[in-house]
């Protein structure tokens, strides 16, 4: 490289800098570098964003999903109150309400003979109505007040218009 130098140029150049036409070692190594440290810096920070997703994963489905969604909701909005929601809501266990729930439908439905799993019979609207005809159709028709105030014969009993006896 020293042929190739300017006169006037110093002749103690530094080992990294390269002669025209030659490849730039440091600087390839330099970018393999930056290039592993991006890489390692963003598998960090997704994995530390993932961290209530992973945790709630041992968790119930719904309870999951809540906590998946607040995670894309700080990831999309960089709000970090979602992610601090989402980690929060990890940490807590949920009771499971739907296990005991299901058990004591599926005993009811073994006691009223019914396959647990399957609809129960609904009876028909007419033997439903049969039963209770007054329940059903409830008598809407206003009293008649004519026959009300008609003069009542002797031995009648005084009910007068509001039908209570001894009321007029």
């Amino acid at each position: 490289m020293s042929e190739l130098l300017h006169p006037n140029a110093p002749h103690d150049l530094p080992s990294f800098i390269t002669a025209p036409g030659d490849t730039d070692v440091l600087m390839v190594a330099v970018g393999v570098i930056l290039l592993g440290a991006v890489l390692a810096v963003g598998n960090i920070y997704l994995r530390l964003h993932t961290l209530p997703e992973r945790m709630a994963h041992r968790s119930q489905k719904l309870q999951f999903e809540i906590v998946a969604v607040l995670g894309l909701l700080a990831l999309f909005t960089h709000m970090h109150v979602f992610w601090v929601a989402g980690l929060l809501l990890a940490m807590i266990d949920l009771p499971d309400f739907s296990t005991p729930l299901r058990s004591i439908a599926g005993s009811v439905a073994t006691i009223a003979g019914v396959q647990p799993g399957t609809a129960a019979p609904r009876p028909p609207h007419d033997i439903a109505t049969a039963d209770a005809p007054d329940l059903a159709k409830p008598n809407l028709a206003k009293p008649d007040l004519a026959k009300a105030s008609d003069k009542k014969e002797p031995g009648e009993d005084d009910a007068g218009a509001s039908g209570l006896p001894g009321h007029a």
